[in-house]
């Protein structure tokens, strides 16, 4: 997965592009290719804030610095995750983290699938996963596959399949349907993720209701690693730092915690004068950060802004899809506007872009804390998802839209095969580079990676 880690709007309260099917690539597109929809973890759109603003507030935000934590009503802001470094906790809550990336996608393929289905669209493959084929059976002349990398899946049509017994021009090709048809089937993953999205929001009104914020000055230490820099220079858990150097911090959270993350970043090996709150006392404490492998500083701590948090439970079912409504409405702006930033600051914003080791490891923290953020999490992994693929690229499902309109420009008449072929595949091409290289990176920015190097 693909995912821009620049920080959402201010007014701010993980998704998924379509890949490659489980062959290789010059086997899924021969002259004759079979046609799938497929996605993969390998590329998503900006992935913004955990919890959008509501009708009592705009919700909690975390911040990260050192070990990453995730508490209750709390928005990700993953640049400053990013700029620690990833930490994927313990093997079940990586699990956890991946079984809800693992849902979307297959919400998502669902979409398409029951889409074709009910129209009665020939379909001859469902499979959770690319690769090699872990599991699989046969239905109603469909396959059904687990695969070996639980990080996409796909949709096969036997459109172009040698190896079928359906008559090239069967009406019930999905290259042989209506313009509108072939658009239900290829929109409706989308569709279906951006539905899946709002019944999570409800459930979590329903469930646990929705965060309310009251921020304070300066940014609270929730954790100190052990042997680190900070826990070296005197820093304690609860400890909240009111300046920096002398600058006295912002009040607004986001702003606060940046702020103090960019000094110690720039800071390795240099003391930084931290004036520090703890209980009724107020002091400075000097902490020289440790060496990042890249140069950066680091201190070894856990960093939130100072809020304290409350819940806001609907009254009656009304006032339920008020809030629900009202967060899903929030969730998705901050989305788009994310998405904007990302084109037009994309240099400032590409350091920011991070693969699906970068995701599960976000989703690890949040599982490891509690119900609220893995709502949060996953309803906004559903609404990038969603975005994303309505982009016009290569790969994506809007490409496939814009292909069917352009034939519909045409007056029916679609583009010559390989051109369309030349132009799925060389976005494939593009974005497996691209996921290949995040994955890389992005594990060699997981904090047990780091500290071995």
């Amino acid at each position: 997965m693909l995912t821009n880690l620049s920080p959402c709007p201010p007014s701010s309260s993980y998704s998924f592009a379509r890949l490659t099917s489980p062959k290789s690539l010059l086997s899924e597109y021969p002259l004759k290719p079979k046609t799938h929809l497929s996605k993969s973890l390998l590329a998503a759109s900006p992935l913004c804030s955990l919890s959008s603003a509501h009708p009592h507030s705009d919700g909690r935000d975390r911040f990260f610095f050192g070990r990453s934590g995730v508490s209750r009503g709390e928005r990700l802001d993953l640049r400053a995750l990013a700029a620690s470094g990833f930490d994927l906790g313990n093997f079940e809550s990586v699990l956890e983290a991946a079984g809800v990336l693992t849902a979307i996608i297959v919400v998502h393929e669902s979409g398409h699938f029951l889409a074709a289905q009910l129209q009665g669209i020939h379909v001859s493959k469902f499979a959770i996963g690319f690769g090699p084929v872990l599991a699989k059976f046969n239905a109603n002349n469909v396959e059904y596959s687990v695969r070996a990398f639980p990080l996409g899946g796909f949709v096969g049509f036997p459109d172009n399949d040698p190896e079928s017994d359906i008559p090239v021009d069967d009406v019930n090709l999905l290259k042989n349907r209506p313009i509108l048809d072939r658009v239900l089937v290829v929109s409706a993953g989308v569709i279906a993720n951006i539905v899946f999205a709002y019944v999570i929001i409800f459930v979590q009104v329903l469930s646990v209701g929705l965060p309310v914020q009251e921020a304070f000055p300066g940014v609270l230490v929730p954790e100190v690693r052990a042997f680190s820099a900070a826990s070296r220079d005197g820093l304690l858990p609860g400890d909240v730092i009111l300046a920096v150097n002398g600058n006295e911090l912002s009040r607004q959270g986001p702003t606060a915690v940046s702020e103090l993350v960019d000094v110690i970043k720039k800071s390795p090996m240099r003391n930084v004068l931290l004036k520090v709150e703890r209980g009724k006392e107020d002091f400075d404490i000097g902490v020289t950060p440790d060496e990042n492998f890249d140069g950066t500083g680091k201190i070894g701590v856990q960093l939130s802004p100072n809020v304290r948090i409350s819940k806001a439970i609907p009254r009656d079912i009304f006032e339920s899809f008020n809030f629900a409504g009202k967060e899903f409405w929030g969730l998705s702006s901050n989305v788009l506007d994310s998405l904007r930033q990302t084109f037009v600051n994309f240099s400032q914003t590409a350091s920011k872009v991070s693969g699906p080791v970068a995701i599960i490891a976000v989703g690890a923290e949040v599982a490891r804390s509690n119900i609220d953020g893995l709502y949060q999490f996953a309803a906004v992994l559903n609404i990038n998802l969603a975005v994303i693929n309505l982009l016009p690229l290569p790969a994506l499902d809007g490409g496939s839209l814009a292909l069917i309109l352009i034939e519909a420009a045409r007056g029916g008449r679609k583009l010559p095969l390989e051109v369309e072929q030349r132009i799925m595949s060389s976005g494939i091409m593009f974005v497996i580079f691209i996921g290949l290289f995040l994955i890389v990176r992005d594990t060699l920015n997981l904090d047990f990676i780091k500290d071995m190097l």
